[in-house]
């Protein structure tokens, strides 16, 4: 496709999302789905007009994908509520872990016994697909600081973590198939990628966040009229972060992600603290101010600041990714294995990961069965393709797996896009109905 073709293009998508934004919101189908729609459009699938290589172009892609999954994790992270109750924890911790493992074997089993790969690879492609997305499934994740609504709760606090806790999996994969060194009986594997790389991760994300809340804090509080560039700084937290994560092994992703939960829970509990003292020595003018509370409108911060940005520039990236997906396809690309491996994932592994993950917790059915559904495969599945594509797959194995990951992903999105919106409304009229009975009884 000529340069002033995509100029013409995306200015013309740009503008149209703009315009359509209230619209498309009241629609039965997701932007991601329209963006997806004008992919197959405009490449091979009809009109050919453009092509996108995905295994020529592994290192842009890998690059791109990266960072779209970064701002996501940040943007996750901070609209985690505040405070953080541990009890509510349980489960996202459960599904990132448990049904993570699980999600890994069964798919590992699919593609042993019934697609005819060698374990290592079906290994591979499990950790590539177990991840659930921060990017593509903003409509059943949390919309601002303040929501609390358990479903998108748990579904975004668990793509902020599985999009880390899948690393392990995929460096288990490589390392079967030669590519990493997992050390004598996997000892190397256990103690470097799985412990020290996933509990370093999170205490840089913990410790950094948590830094970056009180410096700001402490800069806004001498001196009042400094104003202070919260992109900028929401910016060089994620890219400190990460960098410092690659540096010492660590995963870098979970850094991010627990970066930005730590920035907003601080800033969260250093706001109350100021409240809190502000009424412990009230003047006579003013004696009736209420104590913090939850939804009490609180101070500038640099997690509240930089969230409106980082979501500008996910809306930008999925639109530009979810395009380039629809032109890597052609009609030869549903092929039977693809298409089987999408269902057997939809329907089998993602609800039966849940069930046994979510064993023992207090988590309702309903909300068991949401969850289970919508475990939306995307942008993060893309970046792990080609971080292994980068890290040294024979072509024969990458062209397999990409033929694989991009349906199932397009699948994806055109499947959990459309029963998005009926189910999240039906969801909400039940749980509007069960607290209406609850009340009345």
């Amino acid at each position: 496709m000529s340069n002033w073709l995509w100029f013409l293009l995306v200015g013309g998508l740009m503008l149209a999302r703009g315009l359509t934004a209230t619209p498309l919101q009241r629609s039965p189908i997701t932007p991601a789905m329209f963006y997806l729609g004008l992919g197959l459009l405009l490449g091979p699938t009809v009109l050919n007009l453009f092509h996108f290589n995905p295994l020529q172009q592994s290192a842009l892609l890998e690059v791109l994908t990266e960072i779209v999954v970064l701002i996501s994790l940040f943007a996750a992270g901070v609209k985690v509520p505040a405070p953080i109750d541990y009890s509510r924890w349980r489960a996202p911790v459960m599904l990132a872990s448990v049904s993570m493992a699980i999600s890994v074997g069964l798919v590992a089993a699919f593609a042993f016994y019934v697609l005819g790969m060698p374990l290592g690879v079906g290994v591979l492609l499990g950790a590539i697909l177990a991840p659930t997305d921060p990017v593509l499934a903003t409509d059943v994740q949390t919309r601002h600081p303040g929501d609390r609504e358990p479903l998108r709760f748990t579904l975004t606090t668990e793509a902020g973590m599985n999009d880390g806790s899948a690393f392990p999996f995929v460096m288990l994969g490589l390392g079967m198939l030669g590519l990493h060194d997992l050390g004598e009986n996997g000892l190397r594997w256990v103690l470097l990628d799985v412990v020290w790389a996933t509990v370093a991760g999170i205490v840089i994300g913990l410790v950094a966040g948590s830094a970056l809340a009180h410096l700001a804090h402490k800069v806004r509080g001498a001196s009042p009229s400094h104003r202070l560039l919260d992109n900028f700084l929401g910016l060089g937290l994620i890219a400190l972060v990460y960098g410092l994560s690659l540096l010492v092994y660590a995963w870098g992703f979970l850094a991010v992600f627990f970066a930005a939960v730590s920035l907003s829970q601080t800033e969260y509990r250093l706001s109350l603290r100021e409240n809190s003292l502000g009424e412990s020595q009230p003047s006579a003018i003013d004696t009736d101010r209420e104590k913090p509370r939850l939804d009490q409108s609180v101070p500038p911060s640099v997690s509240g600041g930089s969230l409106i940005f980082k979501e500008q520039l996910e809306l930008l990236s999925e639109m530009m990714l979810v395009l380039l997906i629809g032109g890597t396809l052609f009609l030869d690309s549903w092929s039977w294995p693809a298409v089987s491996l999408a269902l057997f994932l939809f329907l089998v592994v993602r609800p039966a990961s849940v069930v046994l993950g979510l064993l023992g917790t207090q988590t309702s059915w309903p909300l068991r069965g949401m969850v289970g559904w919508f475990g939306v495969r995307g942008i993060g599945s893309l970046y792990y393709l080609m971080y292994a594509i980068q890290h040294g797959l024979s072509e024969p194995v990458a062209l397999e797996l990409v033929s694989l990951v991009l349906i199932v992903v397009t699948l994806s999105i055109v499947v959990h896009g459309i029963s998005v919106k009926p189910l999240m409304a039906r969801f909400q009229r039940h749980r509007t109905s069960k607290k209406r009975n609850g009340r009345d009884t």
